[in-house]
């Protein structure tokens, strides 16, 4: 993974610190961390914005449809997913966490002892934030800093007091596309000794559109990502993600679209955004 796509950690907290500016009826997600949690740049940009989020939500949806509610949805999804299934996992790992706050204010993980894995620079950024707002990471939190094209990902966790005979919730959200396929299997490798009764809750971005045979309306995220950028890298076939997760020992219990998270999350706030 490149420092390039490193960079990219803040973004999602970005467009969820604003989301809050919204009344609580009117918010797909809630997180009164999101914006505490940032470097003091992006706080700054943040609010500088949010008086003006509204039209600043409609020039991301002429730009990039559905990706407003499509990021806030997917973090929703997974936020109840971990909340309703709590007791049944022992640990979670959340790879690639960048600035994520479930460990710090979903009620249900106050106790679950917590791993968040991603690059030095995305680590010790947020370190420095927990330092300055809790004056020390919770105890029940671990940050992993990792070199994901170097080390391996068993023997940092394991250096770091993962033990991977727990059962755990994994994290995988907004990074399998940064990553080559060598990079996908080697976690997947990893997640495969995972014991059963393991979660695992994943976002991908399709194959085609990395190979730029469907678009799918978002031909700008594409010119930026993938031409201009270069950092996305990996996309999975929807048709074989079944099997592909089977042969590593996962069996799918929900694949849900974006038009479906929006169905569940975005319409019974009633504004109007578009699904990815």
């Amino acid at each position: 993974m490149s420092r390039k796509a490193a960079q990219t950690g803040p973004g999602a907290m970005v467009l969820v610190a604003i989301e809050q500016a919204f009344p609580e009826g009117e918010r797909i997600i809630t997180d009164d961390l999101a914006y505490r949690i940032l470097p003091f740049g992006y706080r700054a940009e943040v609010r500088l914005i949010r008086p003006f989020k509204d039209l600043i939500i409609k020039k991301s949806e002429q730009k990039v449809p559905g990706l407003w509610g499509g990021i806030m949805a997917r973090k929703r999804y997974i936020d109840d997913k971990m909340s309703d299934d709590v007791g049944q996992f022992e640990a979670v790992v959340n790879l690639g966490a960048g600035f994520d706050t479930r460990a710090f204010r979903l009620q249900a993980l106050a106790e679950v002892p917590i791993w968040e894995v991603d690059q030095p620079q995305n680590i010790d950024a947020k370190r420095a934030r927990l330092e300055d707002l809790f004056h020390e990471v919770p105890t029940h939190v671990t940050l992993v800093p990792i070199d994901f094209d170097h080390e391996d990902l068993a023997t940092v966790l394991a250096s770091n007091g993962y033990e991977p005979d727990r059962k755990t919730f994994f994290i995988w959200e907004g990074v399998t596309q940064y990553l080559t396929e060598t990079g996908v299997r080697a976690t997947m490798e990893f997640l495969a000794r995972a014991p059963a009764g393991s979660r695992l809750a994943f976002t991908y971005t399709p194959k085609d559109f990395i190979d730029g045979e469907v678009f799918y309306g978002q031909e700008y995220l594409y010119k930026k990502m993938l031409l201009k950028d270069g950092i996305w890298l990996f996309g999975f076939d929807p048709k074989t993600v079944r099997d592909f997760l089977g042969k590593y020992g996962w069996r799918v219990l929900e694949h849900l679209g974006y038009d479906e998270l929006d169905e569940r999350y975005v319409k019974p706030t009633g504004r109007e955004l578009k699904s990815m």
